[in-house]
């Protein structure tokens, strides 16, 4: 993994991005001797970021169906809930 400063990715942003497309290996951005940030591809960026928040997302529709479908424990929901719902207006 190859580690960069700031002044040298202003200079060769254009070559940084160009071998990270091509090799795909996230690249460390160091400010001094300190490393601050990694510069990762887009295909990384999706895997780990967008495609797990689209899962989460999912996984939560999923889990919200399932509680709706189960019948409710309370007799006589539907008709409480319509008598607060006329109260209400």
């Amino acid at each position: 993994m190859e580690t960069i400063s700031a002044v040298e990715l202003r200079q060769s942003l254009g070559k940084v991005v160009k071998d990270l497309e091509a090799g795909g290996e996230p690249v460390l951005l160091s400010r001094g001797k300190r490393v601050v940030a990694a510069l990762i591809s887009l295909s990384d960026f999706e895997e780990r970021f967008v495609a797990r928040a689209a899962s989460e997302a999912r996984r939560k529709i999923l889990e919200e169906m399932d509680t709706l479908s189960r019948p409710s424990s309370e007799v006589g929901d539907a008709a409480r809930m319509v008598r607060e719902l006329r109260d209400h207006e």
